[in-house]
């Protein structure tokens, strides 16, 4: 339900302009910082899954919570508090979600937070959030973000399975090739521009990596990396 509704004039238009907003594509690095969830119900849940999952610090407040839930409490994985949500809560945090099924309440947590110029989010209710959450797939070190801005959930989850399928395993592997060397790149290829046409090369060269790891040859992927890095220290230049 949006805040128009709740005051008892809803034309759609909150949804109409969640579609045409223009948000700023950005990931968010919350190792050790403070987020704040309100419900610990099953949506709740989720959210406090994939904040553990960024390394953050998770504080859950709720008068009832799921027995997973009190399970990573009791294992010190975050701070749970059973008890009604109070504005002091926010001190602190981050970023908060609320995910109860008190509306009143989660539109309480969301001005608050505005108030305060934190990163709110209202579980299902996009026009009450000033970020929203992509649906993500992570394949080792990539992660691929699919937002329909709020239009359709269920079509970011699908988009999201589809994406997992077509770019998976090999370009993890890839990935963390590429990243075993980024040490060297930086200590031997004095520009960034040098570093770019030099991974370029890499990614988008004959023969293709990708087509190799697919095909199972992970040797082959390296050694065709190590070629590259030869041709760089023999005519010093990227290869």
């Amino acid at each position: 339900m949006c805040f128009r509704a709740i005051q008892g004039g809803c034309d759609n238009s909150c949804a109409r302009d969640l579609v045409e907003t223009p948000f700023f594509m950005t990931c968010l690095n919350l190792r050790g910082r403070r987020c704040l969830v309100v419900g610990a119900g099953p949506v709740g849940l989720e959210k406090i899954e994939g904040l553990l999952a960024a390394e953050a610090e998770v504080h859950v407040v709720a008068l009832e919570a799921l027995p997973e839930v009190e399970e990573l409490a009791r294992e010190g994985s975050l701070r749970l508090d059973r008890r009604a949500y109070a504005s002091a809560d926010l001190e602190g945090a981050f970023l908060v979600f609320a995910a109860t099924a008190d509306t009143e309440l989660n539109v309480r947590v969301f001005q608050e937070a505005e108030a305060r110029a934190m990163l709110a989010n209202v579980v299902d209710v996009p026009p009450l959030c000033n970020f929203i959450m992509p649906a993500i797939a992570r394949i080792g070190p990539i992660s691929i973000a699919v937002s329909t801005r709020g239009a359709s959930p269920a079509l970011a989850k699908r988009l999201r399975t589809e994406i997992s399928e077509t770019y998976g395993e090999p370009y993890a592997q890839l990935a963390e090739m590429l990243n075993d060397i980024r040490g060297w790149a930086r200590e031997t290829l004095p520009t960034y521009q040098d570093r770019k046409v030099f991974f370029e090369a890499i990614v988008n060269g004959r023969p293709d990596p990708i087509d190799l790891l697919r095909r199972g040859d992970a040797q082959a992927a390296r050694d065709l990396i190590a070629a590259h890095v030869r041709a760089v220290e023999t005519a010093g230049a990227p290869a």
